[in-house]
């Protein structure tokens, strides 16, 4: 493992108490980092509330329960993401991983038509996501299924995704938007509130695949969406560091909501990514309110217990 940063404990006690919303641990089907059981424990450790389990391809509401009853009094939420290995735009598994206590539902990921699509390369230097052999390998194999479109031809939204928003506000579970395209989003996002859904977290929405503009970003957030500012995005070289600054102040940090996307075997230790974002923020002048209000206030608003 290469050498990684230690957060201040100033960084520790500012994050205490937060949800990280956005985590790939084992078990999964590539090798992570970590697995959510000693996960659960280290997090409990540095005074973390909860995490989120993201998997791209099963859903993650049973593990979850699984790492409640081992570390008590410890939050795992479980989610679900829907991509081509759970029928894709499905509200079948939508139901049924709601009726098995899952918090979030992504929308498609690897499988959506943007990310497909996307002609968007990584800088120079940028690390390749963890998911893009996996899908390679699919690829060569002969299972590369369709893409999971939410718009049809006309750009309206499908009727299939309306029937997934409706039961999202039903069982008032959170929204993330995946990697959808920000034509996608605006769309999406416009129509989740129409249904009644109350929690609404725009994906990374620096990430290659989305590079939501600024003005973009905050319509979304008129809306009631906060933005999602992922660790790995700047870390791993897919935007810099300066511009990832520049959107959350030029949004608001009201708006803002921390996560790590951690789990890689190559980053840094999933723990700390929360805290780590919090030392970056108070070297770039963001204040301890800031802080408090992207890492804590606003996970624990999209993933803290209803």
């Amino acid at each position: 493992m290469p050498d990684h940063p230690q957060p201040s404990a100033r960084a520790r006690d500012l994050v205490a108490d937060a949800y990280d919303i956005h985590i790939h641990v084992a078990p999964d089907v590539m090798r992570r980092r970590i697995d959510d059981l000693t996960l659960a424990a280290r997090f409990a450790e540095v005074g973390l509330a909860g995490f989120v389990l993201k998997s791209h391809y099963v859903p993650t509401a049973e593990r979850a329960e699984v790492v409640r009853a081992a570390v008590p009094g410890f939050d795992a939420v479980g989610a679900i993401t829907l991509n081509a290995s759970v029928g894709g735009m499905n509200p079948i598994a939508v139901e049924i991983a709601a009726r098995g206590g899952a918090r979030f539902v992504w929308l498609p990921t690897v499988d959506s038509a943007n990310q497909r699509a996307c002609t968007a390369s990584d800088p120079e230097g940028a690390t390749p996501p963890m998911w893009a052999r996996l899908q390679d390998d699919l690829r060569e194999a002969g299972m590369a299924a369709d893409p999971v479109d939410v718009l049809g031809p006309d750009g309206t939204v499908l009727e299939r995704v309306r029937q997934v928003l409706r039961l999202i506000a039903q069982h008032d579970l959170t929204l993330a938007t995946g990697h959808l395209s920000a034509d996608e989003i605006d769309a999406v996002v416009a129509a989740a509130v129409a249904e009644g859904v109350r929690r609404i977290v725009i994906t990374h929405p620096e990430f290659t695949s989305q590079r939501v503009a600024i003005d973009r970003q905050r319509a979304l957030a008129a809306q009631g969406a906060l933005l999602e500012r992922c660790f790995t995005t700047p870390h791993s070289g897919k935007v810099t560091w300066r511009t990832w600054f520049e959107h959350i102040d030029a949004v608001g940090p009201e708006y803002s909501v921390l996560s790590s996307d951690l789990g890689q075997p190559f980053n840094p230790p999933v723990e700390d990514g929360l805290a780590l974002l919090a030392d970056r923020l108070l070297a770039e002048g963001f204040t301890d309110k800031d802080v408090r209000t992207m890492a804590v206030d606003n996970s624990r608003l999209l993933a803290g217990p209803r």
